[in-house]
């Protein structure tokens, strides 16, 4: 969700009777709920500022940011959004909030997978979770985002969940192996990765 805002699909019925995925409508929301406790602002496209060692991290959409080992990460309000986080074998964490539409100023869905390979590095990866709404996202966002779509061109949209799909198409955009990759379904809300 956009800080203050929420993002919602709205399917139109085309001529061909075929739903296509038109746009956000952005609604305003009175007051956003923080998690319990000190939280960190990830900052975009830079480091996360910490109020302390153990204070999360919190990565709104479009952004990427790090946790080091025993700092949880944030991801406030996941609603039509994907949270892809990076394990490291020395316990750290990179983090990166896929968003379906791109929010001003922040990563675009097929330039987010490539700014989390690259806060990653060279550093050895355990293990790669992704969880969000996996029904709402079509793998190929991730290599041509929503708004990249042109006049007149149809924008794919996902008919059924597709979480292998999506597990596929973030081990190729981060260099893994499929085989460290999960992919979880989650309802609306904040979501915590310890």
């Amino acid at each position: 969700m956009i800080f203050g805002m929420t993002s919602t699909i709205m399917p139109r019925m085309a001529a061909g009777g075929r739903a296509l995925l038109l746009s956000a409508t952005l609604i305003s929301v009175v007051a956003v709920p923080l998690a319990a406790g000190p939280v960190a602002e990830a900052r975009p496209r830079a480091a996360a500022a910490a109020n302390s060692d153990t204070a999360a991290v919190r990565i709104t959409e479009g952004q990427v940011a790090e946790a080091g080992p025993g700092r949880p990460i944030l991801y406030p309000s996941v609603t039509s959004c994907l949270t892809v986080t990076v394990r490291l074998r020395d316990g750290g964490k990179v983090g990166a909030h896929a968003s379906l539409f791109q929010v001003p100023g922040e990563y675009r869905s097929d330039q987010i997978l490539a700014a989390l390979k690259n806060r990653v590095g060279k550093r050895a990866v355990s293990r790669v979770e992704v969880k969000g709404a996996v029904g709402a996202w079509y793998p190929g966002y991730f290599t041509k985002a929503i708004e990249s779509y042109g006049e007149g061109e149809t924008v794919p949209y996902p008919t059924a969940p597709d979480a292998e799909g999506i597990a596929k198409a973030v081990a190729a955009g981060l260099g893994v192996p499929r085989s460290k990759l999960t992919v979880q379904d989650l309802p609306d809300g904040d979501l915590t990765i310890d």
